[in-house]
């Protein structure tokens, strides 16, 4: 459980979204970007083509809570993957939401749950059911309230 379910954190919500590989479509990330920081969140956008050595790095130098990886590019079952490794190696994988946002076929779906994406977003996901699912989910730090 999150320390915002009940409406309790000593800082905001701290969101890294990022761009991973040759993906040069940006527009969606825009929009969930603008939209964590006017749900009061603290947001971080990568910028686009990055290596996901390069977002593992700046989500362990960010602190972040929460890394959204926007991709609709197809090399989600290759890119996503190397994420999870990165993170994990930085011991910051249990204290990070991962969540990746758009076009995901429906077959490719279990398999990146099951290497811990908390969930994903399709094209048409409404704003406001993100922006819950962060508030919900969003791990809880050591030194929110208890």
């Amino acid at each position: 459980m999150s320390a915002d379910a009940g409406g309790e954190r000593n800082r905001p919500i701290r969101c890294l979204i990022a761009k991973v590989g040759l993906d040069g479509h940006d527009r969606g990330a825009h929009v969930i970007a603008r939209a964590f920081r006017d749900a009061g969140f603290e947001v971080v956008y990568s910028g686009l083509h990055r290596a996901p050595e390069e977002i593992v790095q700046a989500a362990v130098q960010e602190d972040v809570d929460v890394l959204g990886i926007s991709i609709l590019s197809g090399a989600h079952n290759t890119l996503v993957p190397k994420i999870v490794e990165g993170l994990k190696e930085y011991g910051a994988f249990t204290d990070t939401l991962l969540i990746v946002g758009g076009i995901i076929p429906e077959e490719d779906r279990d398999g990146l749950r099951e290497m811990g994406v908390a969930a994903i977003f399709g094209p048409g996901t409404p704003m406001q059911e993100t922006v819950d699912f962060v508030r919900e989910n969003a791990p809880a730090r050591t030194d929110d309230p208890a």
